[in-house]
């Protein structure tokens, strides 16, 4: 496994890629600091025809994010290895750091490019969720498969309110044992549009505090609003204990990582940035030239350097 760098796979994989409309997976997994772990779970995902297109671990927060592409079909069964290797490896019990998790494969959607891709993602996504409870974990669906049901009401209070909620009968898992593992938690699946997640790091003297602040501010519903973003303050030891606003934009076609940085900074100054994962080119129209970003590598780059054609 070469973290950031598409996984060597047969000719074939991309091959069967090129001939069917490509979906593309981002499995979370709540690892980001053992890196064998990580890379034995990105490994067993590696499963022609599917490809690894970027693996990003992160030890602040505890958590590792894959990046995967494949026909119909092909996703399932890759991301039911990954998540039987993490379930060997990772025991939900011990400290996991700050980030929300329920579970050692934590969050696990599909991701439609596009509207006529959207159908497809469906149907892989309960294909995945279906053959997650049939290798015993316990699965719920999220996003519009359960009725817009969101991550973070099944992540509140983390994996053991989730498990006291199972238990009282107040959830029940989509698919899976009805009972939660408390060593493996539980997994949560949806079909959707690509969701950017991206950090950004204030230069000092701003605090937790400040971090938190700011959050609350750009998030949905907060003072500014800014629509499908959801944001966190927190700070980072790995890298001297900066402050770090958190966020997922769930739309970047709404809100571009340019309107992001520019709420934030409002606030404070925006020292440096970061991508988990690989966002679409589209979503750095206006980006600050000045502004440097660690893990810049977009969707296109990563298929392009995998020979898979997205369209």
């Amino acid at each position: 496994m070469i973290r950031g760098k598409p996984q060597t796979a047969p000719a074939v994989s991309a091959a069967v890629c090129e001939s069917a409309a490509v979906l593309v997976a981002v499995p979370n997994i709540s690892e980001g600091r053992d890196l064998v772990t990580v890379g034995a779970v990105a490994d067993a995902m590696a499963l022609a025809p599917a490809r690894v297109l970027d693996v990003h671990d992160d030890p602040d927060h505890h958590r590792a994010v894959v990046t995967l592409a494949g026909p119909p079909g092909a996703l399932a069964p890759a991301l039911v290895a990954g998540a039987e290797a993490a379930a060997a490896r990772i025991d939900l019990r011990g400290e996991r750091g700050s980030h929300p998790h329920v579970g050692v494969l934590d969050v696990c959607p599909v991701v439609h490019l596009d509207d006529a891709r959207r159908g497809a993602a469906c149907a892989e996504a309960l294909a995945v969720a279906a053959d997650l409870g049939v290798a015993g974990f316990s699965v719920f669906l999220y996003g519009e498969l359960a009725g817009g049901r969101t991550r973070a009401d099944l992540r509140r209070g983390g994996p053991a309110e989730l498990a006291r909620r199972v238990a009282a009968g107040e959830l029940t898992p989509d698919f899976g044992p009805r009972a939660i593992d408390p060593a493996r938690g539980a997994t949560l699946v949806a079909a959707r549009p690509p969701l950017l997640a991206f950090n950004l790091e204030l230069a000092p003297p701003a605090s937790l505090q400040d971090a938190r602040e700011i959050a609350a501010a750009v998030r949905e519903g907060g003072a500014e609003g800014l629509p499908g973003v959801r944001a966190l303050g927190l700070t980072l030891p790995a890298r001297g204990g900066v402050a770090q606003v958190t966020c997922n934009v769930e739309d970047h076609r709404a809100v571009s990582l340019a309107r992001l940085v520019e709420a934030v900074a409002r606030h404070a100054r925006v020292a440096e940035c970061e991508v988990v994962g690989l966002p679409p080119q589209a979503a750095f129209a206006g980006f600050p030239a000045d502004l440097p970003v660690r893990n810049r590598r977009t969707l296109e780059d990563a298929a392009r350097d995998a020979g898979i054609t997205l369209s």
